[in-house]
């Protein structure tokens, strides 16, 4: 049976599907979702698709009542997975962000042969500090100069946890995260 999501306690992510696209068009282009410390993205309809569809994990993330409040995604670097995440304004600071990035510690820890998961936050971004803190992430250090938005280089902290540091599934479990690659995208496949 395939599924299409990771159920949370107050949350859900579900894989990202073609009808998704737009979505994250509009919310990438806009100045108040990608914040203060991110330039707005603006790509292609057909980048985004190869970006979200093929080359990455991409969860949007929904309330329970189905409402897409934000997304998240990750990538592989080596044998190290490295996320990114963003909610609307009107959705921060409630706990989504954390509750998101504990699914998707989860389901990676538990799908993917990983040591790693990593995140780059802009030093002033104390929300994300706090939501990855609450996770179970470390800050590593500082990325000097790490990315450029708003006109300037800017400092990054590098937060990571280990899989030893993980131990077992916050929210998850092996029977609910099993991920099969399907033609370049990714499906959920309960076992």
């Amino acid at each position: 049976m395939i599924i299409k999501l990771l159920e949370g306690k107050n949350i859900n992510l579900r894989i990202a599907e073609k009808d998704d696209v737009l979505l994250i068009m509009r919310w990438w282009s806009d100045t108040q979702y990608m914040g203060e410390y991110q330039d707005v993205m603006n790509k292609t309809q057909p980048e985004l698709e190869k970006i979200m569809l093929e080359n990455t994990i991409f969860f949007i993330i929904e309330k329970k009542d189905g409402v897409k409040i934000g997304h998240i995604t990750g990538w592989m670097i080596g044998r190290t997975m490295e996320i990114g995440f963003a909610l609307i304004p009107s959705e921060r600071g409630k706990g989504y962000g954390t509750e998101a990035i504990q699914l998707m510690v989860d389901h990676l820890f538990l799908t993917k042969d990983i040591v790693r998961i990593q995140v780059t936050t802009d030093v002033k971004n104390v929300a994300s500090q706090r939501a990855l803190e609450k996770a179970g992430f470390v800050r590593e250090g500082t990325m000097r100069k790490y990315f450029y938005a708003k006109g300037n280089y800017r400092d990054h902290f590098l937060y990571s946890i280990l899989r030893e540091e993980w131990k077992e599934p916050k929210i998850l479990t092996k029977k609910t995260s099993q991920i099969k690659k399907h033609t370049g995208s990714h499906n959920l496949e309960k076992k």
